[in-house]
């Protein structure tokens, strides 16, 4: 290795990148403070750890997300200005050169504040849904969406962190491994599964961490990791309305859309979620805040991870830093082999023996995990047939709202059609599609027909065509009629196209009421003038007012 890790502090990158001091440590990395001295500006440098560093797939892998990344223009992504290495293979130093941050993580602030109030935790989410709506927008995935990842600057900016580094990690040797990467509080159902994760996996993770703003903790805990991704995968997230009273309904609602564990039922990315929350806002008059600030101690810098937390951490693991040791991870069922290291001082190997006896702990582990593992997918498929349907709720007579609340406590995705009725009034359900009592899948639309009243004569645009405007009539549950139509001359209209209906438009009527078109013959026929007409009438007019004249004398 080009230097030990205690080594690295005044360690020239490329001839550039001046490491200054050690900001954190994580599972798969270190993040120091650096200086970049051709720029003259303070950077953040990422180093990862030295097994991920000598995998050739992972070195490519980083390189390309790396690029990705830097292309990504949004102010709500932290600006990464260049990678590398230094040294030669196969132990180099593995590098990312990031956009420092003076601030605080989201951590920080629900720690010391707790759950947030509403206006407060939308300042918050807004940001990093837009963030990850310009790297969805280019195909990216962060797959480790958690308050650690979310930082706070001293002005008050929010910026979403270490995207692209769980995907880099996700192929090479941790999948390999059978490793469940990511933080298991906020995984989506088909990370703990194994898979494929794409944008809808951030949409599940933003709406967790919009449930732990609201609520001041995460929806699911546990005393093992493996309880905690169980929950994920069978049971849908609990309303943050059970835990703070008085929410509205409406974030209610935005929490289990996003939650859905079926994904083909959420939002299909951050920017259609982002546009859910700005219309709940706008619907609830939800006034805008500035974004809360942490204030923890002294501390004035944070680089761009968590203080004591790593982006690409197994689901088990949570990184500690104790002076004068060297940070491993606790060995659980999900954790590699490799990566079972007891805490030692810096000074010297352990002996012959002590290797030995963690071998043998190691393997012991190992089996324990693999057979968890079994037992963990035996019950899965065992019990996700059981949950996986519903019945549609009774939802006719109820007014519009109320049937979509319902719709979305039973587990389903309400849609609605508008028609109109003679006889339910407007704005209530006539039925549903499926029927009530219907079984159907978790996550299934239901849509509404909901009522608009008794119809009305649609407006029809003047040079419509016939079979368009019959369509039209046809929609709002009336009968067109244009065989023996009125015909009317127009100045503008050609001659074969629609002037209007009779009756006109607007008119309230009875459903399947006959409404007439009524077809331009075209302008208006115009006379050739001729002088003698002019002569002609006044003959005509003369000897008219003789014939009066002379009706009026005595015979």
């Amino acid at each position: 290795m080009v230097a030990a890790e205690h080594e690295l502090t005044g360690t020239l990158l490329e001839g550039r990148y001046r490491i200054d001091e050690l900001l954190a440590i994580g599972g798969m990395s270190k993040v120091y403070r650096g200086t970049d001295t051709r720029l003259d500006r303070a950077v953040a440098i990422k180093v990862m750890d030295a097994q991920l560093a000598s995998d050739p797939s992972f070195r490519g892998r980083f390189e390309r997300e790396a690029r990705a990344i830097a292309r990504i223009d949004h102010p709500g992504v932290i600006g990464v200005y260049d990678q590398g290495e230094h040294g030669e293979p196969p132990e180099p130093l593995v590098f990312l050169v990031m956009e420092l941050v003076t601030g605080g993580t989201l951590r920080d602030v629900l720690v010391e504040r707790g759950a947030l109030d509403v206006p407060s935790a939308l300042a918050v989410l807004e940001p990093v849904l837009g963030a990850l709506a310009a790297a969805h927008s280019q195909g990216l995935t962060h797959r480790d969406v958690k308050p650690e990842n979310v930082l706070i600057s001293d002005s008050g900016a929010v910026k979403v962190a270490d995207f692209g580094l769980v995907t880099a990690v996700a192929h090479s040797r941790a999948s390999a491994a059978g490793v469940i990467l990511g933080t298991v509080a906020y995984l989506s159902p088909e990370q703990v599964t194994g898979s494929s994760v794409d944008a809808r996996s951030d949409v599940y993770a933003a709406g967790v961490l919009l449930y732990e703003l609201l609520t001041g903790r995460p929806p699911y805990g546990g005393e093992h990791a493996l309880s905690v991704a169980y929950q994920h995968v069978n049971e849908d997230v609990p309303p943050p309305s059970e835990l703070v009273p008085g929410l509205p309904p409406d974030l209610d609602a935005l929490v289990a859309s996003a939650t859905r564990r079926d994904r083909d039922a959420r939002p299909r990315d951050a920017e259609t979620l982002l546009h859910a929350v700005r219309g709940v806002r706008a619907a609830l008059g939800i006034p805008r805040v500035a974004v809360p600030l942490p204030h923890y101690g002294d501390a004035a810098t944070v680089p761009v991870a968590a203080r004591d937390l790593e982006a690409t951490e197994p689901v088990s693991a949570r990184p500690q830093h104790r002076p004068g040791h060297r940070p491993t991870r606790a060995l659980t069922a999900m954790t590699p082999l490799d990566e079972d290291e007891a805490w030692a001082p810096d000074t010297g190997p352990a002996d012959h023996q002590l290797r030995r006896r963690r071998g043998r702990r190691v393997l012991a582990a190992w089996i324990t995990g693999v057979l968890l593992l079994g037992v963990l997918v035996g019950i899965l498929a065992w019990t996700a047939g059981a949950k996986a349907w519903t019945a549609t709720p009774a939802l006719a007579g109820l007014k519009r709202a109320a049937a979509e609340r319902a719709v979305t406590d039973a587990g389903l995705v309400p849609a609605a059609r508008e028609l109109p009725n003679d006889t339910v009034p407007v704005g209530t359900v006539i039925d549903s599609v499926p029927k009530a009592g219907s079984e159907v899948k978790r996550g299934s639309t239901v849509t509404l027909m909901v009522s608009t009243g008794r119809p009305r004569v649609p407006f029809i645009q003047p040079g419509t065509t016939v079979p368009e405007a019959e369509r039209l009539i046809r929609a709002a549950e009336l009968v067109p009629r244009s065989s023996g139509s009125t015909r009317r001359y127009h100045p503008t209209v050609p001659a074969g196209a629609v002037i209007g209906t009779s009756p006109a438009a607007g008119t309230e009527l009875a459903s399947g009421s006959t409404v007439t078109v009524v077809i331009s013959s075209g302008p208006p026929p115009r006379r050739e003038f001729n002088p003698r007409d002019i002569g002609r009438g006044w003959a005509d007019e003369i000897e008219r007012q003789l014939e009066d004249v002379l009706g009026g004398l005595p015979g």
